[in-house]
């Protein structure tokens, strides 16, 4: 699988044609790469200001956006870096606040590439190379550095001494790498996977993590003690809950009623109480109750449980778009339209298990659409059951459902998702 990126510009397109050339030797595992290139460039990432560093299988770029949103809501300039982008590849790197510009990409793209030479790095490490470059630069408050893949070989895990580490929800995702075999490693799936992300742990910085069960538990556990990491576990250091009086947050430091999320998905719940945590497990930045319960509010993540607005595409059909592809994302949407009727337009990548969806979904689903993923190759309609149908892509999909109120759900691949806002014209911001 290859990321992919376009732009209307020609001087980013150009930078991420040379992007799109690069490629992983297979097997490549280790920050070797990355610390290379950035000792190329002057070790920004030494240079980053407060840092809040967050991996998990599923939630984890939602409680970026949360952490985000509480921060710039006490006033702070924050950088962030997120991934995949859905539209644009400027959805990457956030710097002070904003979208980076076109301008400004190009330039910093052609940089890093340059300075890479003969080093063979890959897309996600020119990525975060190029963010951290440019994260050292711009004067700001903080940084939020989502991983992309993993933890403990990921390329955003050259950061050495971050104001907090979080782990989010935790399932199977991405096994043909967290689960390759290795001698020393977990032989359980689920607590190998906690291990890999909880390689994010970094010695005497708070280590901010939801509950899991007893395996996953254990690695987390023992991440924490060999790196001498405070370690806060919800249902131990920290509790959360919810109820019509909204999200209830407690610590040592006290209690919080905070108001429910605005983005859709009792999950959320869950992403934002984990934002709290390692907010109040850190003291480097400090972010009043007030400014959290606005955070809680203002913050949006598109492509997650999200109700398209009137556009080109949807007309009058309520039309919701979620990434999710995994086992557990496929939970979190069934608990959303537990007891209501949809039709499903899927498009997945080969890599990806089609019952993840459908499995959950199952009592939900009135009509199965397949599409391709623009980019990648994508599983058949026959992946999907024997009465799913194909459409050549959404527009042709949604054309082709009945017109019985029911809403539809676009859903299966975080690549489709992003085709789905450009052609209803919702570009992230």
């Amino acid at each position: 699988m290859r990321d992919f990126a376009r732009s209307e510009s020609p001087a980013v397109q150009a930078q991420l044609d040379r992007l799109a050339q690069l490629s992983v030797p297979d097997g490549r595992l280790g920050l070797g790469t990355i610390r290379a290139l950035l000792s190329r460039l002057g070790n920004p990432h030494e240079q980053l200001p407060h840092v809040f560093h967050v991996a998990g299988t599923n939630g984890k770029g939602s409680t970026c956006a949360f952490l985000r949103a509480m921060l710039e809501a006490e006033g702070y300039k924050v950088h962030v870096t997120t991934s995949p982008h859905l539209v644009r590849y400027n959805e990457r790197i956030r710097v002070a606040g904003e979208l980076i510009s076109d301008e400004r990409l190009a330039e910093l793209l052609a940089e890093i590439l340059d300075v890479a030479d003969g080093l063979n790095p890959s897309f996600f490490e020119v990525t975060i190379a190029a963010a951290f470059t440019e994260f050292a630069r711009v004067p700001a408050d903080a940084c939020v550095v989502e991983v992309g893949l993993g933890g403990r070989f990921d390329a955003t895990n050259v950061i050495e001494h971050p104001a907090a580490c979080g782990i989010a929800t935790l399932g199977m995702d991405h096994e043909r790498f967290l689960l390759a075999p290795e001698e020393g490693t977990p032989t359980d799936p689920l607590s190998r996977i906690a291990f890999e992300k909880a390689g994010i742990t970094k010695p005497g910085c708070s280590l901010v993590t939801l509950s899991y069960p007893e395996g996953p538990t254990l690695e987390i556990e023992r991440a924490a003690m060999a790196a001498g990491a405070p370690l806060a576990m919800r249902g131990r250091e920290w509790h959360s809950s919810v109820d019509v009086a909204g999200l209830h947050y407690a610590d040592r430091h006290g209690e919080l009623v905070l108001p429910l999320p605005a983005m859709p998905g009792a999950h959320q719940a869950d992403n934002a109480a984990l934002a709290v945590a390692m907010l109040r497990h850190q003291d480097f930045v400090s972010v009043s109750a007030e400014a959290i319960a606005e955070g809680i509010r203002s913050a949006r993540w598109p492509a997650r449980m999200q109700r398209l607005a009137p556009g080109p595409l949807t007309g009058d059909r309520i039309i919701w778009l979620d990434g999710g592809h995994n086992p557990d994302a496929g939970a979190m949407i069934a608990r959303h339209f537990a007891g209501e009727r949809l039709h499903l337009v899927i498009g997945m990548i080969e890599a990806k298990n089609p019952q993840a969806l459908i499995a959950p979904l199952a009592d939900s689903i009135g009509s199965i659409t397949v599409v391709p993923v623009p980019g990648h190759e994508w599983h058949p309609a026959i992946a999907f059951g024997p009465d799913a149908r194909s459409a050549d892509d959404v527009p042709t999909a949604l054309a082709a459902l009945p017109d019985d109120g029911l809403p539809v759900l676009v859903s299966g691949s975080l690549y489709l998702a992003g085709e789905v806002l450009r052609l209803n014209d919702e570009l992230p911001d």
